[in-house]
């Protein structure tokens, strides 16, 4: 399964202009969400939720609603601890729930028995995505509760994949790794750690510049990828 988290503070994708944010793809349950998940949908086959999509605007309705019924008991309600545990709370909820996989054909009833068995597991892994660019003052508290969630969850049980612009300038042209060096530093500033590199950029990444990366990160060679530009992504 997965997951799209957005910092802006709107509630969901349904009201924002899509000269803005794009077009807004509308889930089987009627949830508008970010077209990130129509993507998702297509890769992994799966039929999402309305869950899929979190917001910064819907946390924190959802917690000001349980501060508004006195779920709280009257406490302070504050980022830390109350917004952070409630995003642990989504993230885990999605990765627990079932999904319902679909383009598959169904064409003999063993084969419908078993995807109906496979519907009501949960899943085995969920991508989570958080947008955004990592520094940003309204991404923080999403930061903050996937540190938290690794230390709850225990390291060997999430991983961290940090995706980064490796851009050729100059000529002839050179791949340039500081902004990406400079990433990782703000991210382990954070205390998170990346497990695996993915760096964009218009051409593959020379193994020289493999090497200055893992160098200068400490993510391993064989987990730095090369995300390059191709004319079609099939």
């Amino acid at each position: 399964t997965a997951l799209k988290i957005d910092p802006y503070l709107n509630v969901d994708a349904g009201t924002m202009s899509p000269f803005e944010h794009g077009e807004v793809f509308v889930l089987d349950d009627g949830g508008e969400t970010d077209l990130d998940l129509g993507n998702y949908e297509r890769f992994l086959s799966v039929s999402l939720t309305k869950d899929s999509n979190l917001s910064t605007g819907k946390i924190y309705q959802s917690v000001i609603e349980r501060e508004r019924i006195g779920e709280y008991l009257g406490k302070t309600v504050q980022v830390v601890p109350h917004i952070s545990d409630a995003i642990q709370e989504w993230v885990l909820k999605v990765a627990e729930t079932p999904v319902s996989r679909f383009s598959k054909q169904k064409v003999e009833n063993k084969d419908v028995d078993h995807q109906e068995e496979d519907e009501e597991l949960p899943p085995e892994v969920c991508i989570v995505e958080l947008g955004g660019t990592l520094g940003d003052i309204e991404s923080m508290p999403f930061v903050e509760a996937l540190r938290q969630l690794q230390e709850n969850l225990g390291y060997k049980n999430i991983c961290f994949v940090h995706v980064s612009l490796v851009p050729e300038l100059g000529s002839p042209p050179e791949q340039k790794t500081k902004p990406t060096q400079h990433s990782v530093k703000q991210m382990m500033q954070m205390g998170l750690r990346p497990d695996f590199l993915c760096c964009r950029g218009s051409s593959p990444l020379d193994p020289s510049t493999v090497s200055k990366l893992s160098l200068f990160t400490s993510v391993p060679r064989g987990a730095i990828v090369s995300l390059f530009d191709v004319s079609n992504i099939y």
